[in-house]
């Protein structure tokens, strides 16, 4: 739909959401349908709402959303990560009476949310990956999934499949977040081959689709045989290494589709359960954790089907290791761990805990470990 959806998305969505609303709630007290027709909730996405990643899956949450009795869903795409994305979340609060915002992208935080918030403080502001702290306004909330636990399962099953052993990671900016997961797949495929070593070129942005093909490319060209990712849009990358009959690890959503040949398995995202708890927690005046993080135990990602190269071996260490993920029971961070330029990050018996919610020094990575071919930016 291309611009299209960004522009008249919101006059869309509120005209079918008045006549949805209306249906549904003719049988309800008077009180009760003002109550619920009021509630407003906007996402704002920073690239195209189906682009096979970031945007999507955020995007398949807000679907979930839509179908709530009572709320009114606005969305905006193709967000840049500056003053526009401050315009956007006052347009929707000003013009639309949005209660609930969900501005989805990493760089919208600071200084954008930051700046806002104060102005509206019967809104929730609600962003993907900041680290909140408690001198923070209070209306603004951080949530965000441990999906490095399924890069961490992509590491295992790329392990068992690559031939050589040479893996490859297209990264777009060295935050905690993106180092967590090149650093969970290495030690996911070491697992399997200690021998492996994980290739990593970071592009320097969220969306570069020339620099994603030619360092997916490049990669191939040096012996890699499968690849992953974390970019807004994996479909490049996916796209790229398949038609070069290399093997690939999705990331955020589904990329099978992509690659029927070389698609292994994939990272993704479950926002379509976590986004309608929100909203209901929102509805009711119940006050939604300023902190909030999970992974498999807490249904906040989940893991792709298995391709058809993914052999018996691969699937039943995966599958043992995801179980114990989904217990609880399984660190991926733990000592004595060292980075790629041999100096101990984690000592022997410590661990960073993706069990404990507050826990700073994840939120903080910046190292890349022991099997990463490659240097941090800067």
């Amino acid at each position: 739909m291309g611009s299209d959806f960004t522009l008249n998305r919101r006059r869309l969505l509120q005209g079918a959401a008045a006549g949805a609303t209306v249906a549904a709630l003719a049988g309800l007290p008077t009180a009760r349908r003002a109550y619920a027709a009021d509630f407003t909730v906007g996402f704002i996405y920073v690239g195209p709402h189906d682009d096979f990643g970031y945007n999507q899956a955020h995007a398949q949450g807000a679907a979930a959303v839509k179908k709530m009795a009572g709320v009114k869903v606005l969305e905006e795409e193709n967000v840049p990560e500056d003053v526009a994305v401050e315009k956007s979340m006052e347009s929707m609060i000003q013009q639309d009476g949005a209660k609930l915002l969900f501005p989805t992208s990493f760089g919208y935080f600071d200084p954008h949310i930051l700046k806002i918030a104060p102005k509206y403080a019967d809104v929730r502001f609600e962003h993907a990956a900041g680290l909140w702290t408690d001198k923070l306004p209070k209306n603004i909330g951080s949530y965000f999934g441990y999906i490095f636990e399924a890069q961490f399962i992509n590491g295992i099953v790329a392990g068992h499949t690559s031939k050589s052993g040479k893996l490859g990671f297209v990264a777009a900016k060295p935050i905690p977040q993106v180092l967590q997961n090149i650093n969970a797949f290495t030690l996911g495929a070491k697992l399997v081959n200690p021998k492996a070593t994980t290739q990593v070129i970071f592009t320097g942005d969220w969306s570069m689709p020339v620099k994603e093909a030619e360092a997916c490319n490049s990669m191939i060209d040096q012996g890699v045989d499968t690849v992953t990712m974390h970019v807004d849009s994996p479909k490049v990358v996916t796209q790229t290494a398949e038609k070069r009959g290399a093997m690939t690890c999705g990331y955020h959503c589904s990329q099978a589709a992509l690659a029927p040949a070389g698609y292994l398995t994939g990272a993704e995202w479950n926002w379509t359960d976590l986004y309608p708890k929100f909203v209901t927690m929102a509805m009711k005046g119940e006050m939604i954790p300023n902190f909030y993080r999970g992974g498999f135990k807490e249904g906040l990602i989940k893991q792709s089907p298995y391709g058809a190269k993914v052999g018996d071996a691969a699937k039943k260490q995966a599958d043992e290791v995801k179980a114990a993920l989904s217990a609880g029971t399984y660190l991926i961070f733990k000592g004595p761990l060292k980075d790629n330029k041999g100096k101990e990050v984690i000592a022997a018996g410590a661990s960073l805990s993706q069990s404990n919610e507050s826990d700073v020094q994840l939120e903080s990575m910046h190292f890349l470990v022991e099997g990463v071919l490659g240097d941090l930016p800067g």
